[in-house]
């Protein structure tokens, strides 16, 4: 079920909300999210969500054995557990294409369980920080299956860690400025994915598939890759909004996952802003126990190669994402073995990070690798400079393209902040009281065009 879908934002939600607002009691309430996630998942999972309701209950039962027993052994039979299963249905199927161009054997396509990875990382880091002592084992089932199918964020995150929100699934509270603050969270993330995204995701996808069967000139491979590189931000990131808002309305907070990642001045930056969630649970489940960087040299880098063969490998089950995540371990190991970049002046280190994300972007977006090489030489101009394609997809993004690039950096924030400097709260006020109508109005307009069917799948609801 999407959340940029009618059923879902006529239908399901509202529902969810009368019924959990006319419980008080904070048990019923949890049976009520926990049956409400469930049925979210299978609407569309109607079999595959058997395999996050197994998950669920082995990881429960493993969870209060690794507290009693206090043995490695058993955090690393949970953790295997959880691999086999993310590698099963993920990474199976293109194993298997791999050895066929090889042995010639018949290929078996397993399907792709929605938000597998995000609910698997989520039961991994429980099983280690309970392992740990950091936290104590769930010893309710219905708590435990809330916190891993939370409807919100089950299907494409934030990836939220068990110790950040066991307070809240026990003893949670809901009040007005919550709720108001979680619909207009909601209201933002919806904008950006149908307003935004979506438009900016037309004309990619078109270069794109244009690319597989044609050369295209300079222009025209570079409006579709900052296309795309947007279109995934506002995507993203509007599905994180929407995770936040729905979660502040039932009484949850949970923590970024965006923080403007393109204002970054150094890919360094870039990835602390950038599917935060993410970055933090490679660091503190992989990289700090691989030895992080108190280690030698040549360990240091053999860890920082582990993580984003890791990280990109995480994102799908493709050569382009294993070159992705390659890439992004050359240019940091670059940025942290020298202090170049460092010394760039502002501008110049946001156009350097700028451009190293759009490429990284086609290789993320590129279904194969002759495309993204394709792609790459399109963009340095091998092609020619301009053809007839340029002009008209150029005109087609120019005013959404604009808007996305401006609203990529806190401009809301910035203007209150110096009208606050300034003294100026009646100003501010008035300020405030636009931006909340042209939400208003821009939700409104949002509606009408999921109404007319102008809408598609959130992207990382792929992984």
């Amino acid at each position: 079920m999407q959340f940029s879908s009618p059923v879902f934002l006529f239908l399901f939600l509202p529902s969810v909300f009368l019924l959990y607002y006319l419980l008080k009691n904070i048990k019923y309430r949890n049976v009520i999210l926990l049956v409400a996630s469930i049925a979210f998942y299978a609407y569309n999972e109607p079999i595959l969500v058997v395999v996050l309701l197994c998950s669920i209950i082995a990881n429960f039962f493993l969870g209060i054995f690794i507290e009693k027993t206090k043995k490695k052994i058993i955090m690393i039979i949970a953790i295997l557990l959880d691999i086999s299963v993310l590698f099963i249905f993920k990474y199976m199927t293109f194993i298997l294409k791999n050895l066929s161009y090889i042995f010639g054997n018949e290929v078996i396509y397993v399907v792709l369980p929605i938000g597998i990875s995000f609910y698997i990382f989520q039961l991994i880091s429980y099983c280690i920080d309970v392992y740990r002592g950091e936290s104590e084992a769930q010893r309710n089932i219905i708590n435990f299956a809330l916190y891993v199918s939370m409807f919100p964020q089950l299907v494409a995150g934030p990836i939220v860690r068990y110790v950040d929100i066991k307070k809240s699934i026990t003893s949670r509270v809901t009040c007005f400025a919550d709720f108001e603050y979680g619909v207009r969270r909601f209201s933002v993330g919806l904008i950006k994915k149908v307003l935004v995204a979506d438009y900016l995701g037309q004309c990619a996808d078109k270069i794109f598939h244009l690319v597989e069967f044609q050369q295209v000139s300079m222009v025209t491979a570079w409006v579709g890759a900052i296309a795309y590189t947007y279109e995934i931000y506002y995507d993203f990131s509007g599905y994180s909004d929407m995770a936040i808002g729905i979660g502040r309305c039932l009484g949850f907070k949970f923590e970024e996952n965006f923080n403007y990642p393109y204002v970054a001045k150094s890919v360094s930056d870039f990835w602390k802003r950038w599917h935060i969630s993410l970055t933090k649970w490679f660091k503190d489940y992989v990289y700090i126990p691989l030895g992080g960087n108190r280690v030698s040299k040549a360990r240091h880098i053999l860890n920082l190669l582990i993580v984003w063969l890791l990280t990109g490998f995480w994102h799908g089950a493709n050569w382009t994402f294993l070159l992705w995540g390659g890439m992004y371990f050359v240019v940091l190991l670059f940025e942290k073995k020298t202090t170049i970049i460092n010394k760039l002046p502002s501008c110049l280190g946001k156009v350097y990070t700028m451009v190293i994300v759009v490429i990284g972007w086609v290789l993320f977006k590129s279904p194969n690798i002759h495309v993204a090489t394709t792609f790459l030489k399109d963009m340095v101009g091998i092609n020619g400079i301009v053809d007839s394609n340029s002009a008209l997809v150029a005109k087609s993004v120019c005013v959404i393209g604009i808007i996305a690039i401006l609203f990529s950096y806190p401009v809301v924030t910035i203007v209150k902040t110096k009208m606050e400097q300034a003294s100026k709260q009646s100003l501010k006020r008035v300020f405030e009281v636009i931006i909340d109508i042209l939400i208003v109005l821009l939700y409104i307009y949002s509606l009408f065009v999921i109404l007319n069917g102008s809408y598609s799948p959130f992207i990382y609801f792929n992984f």
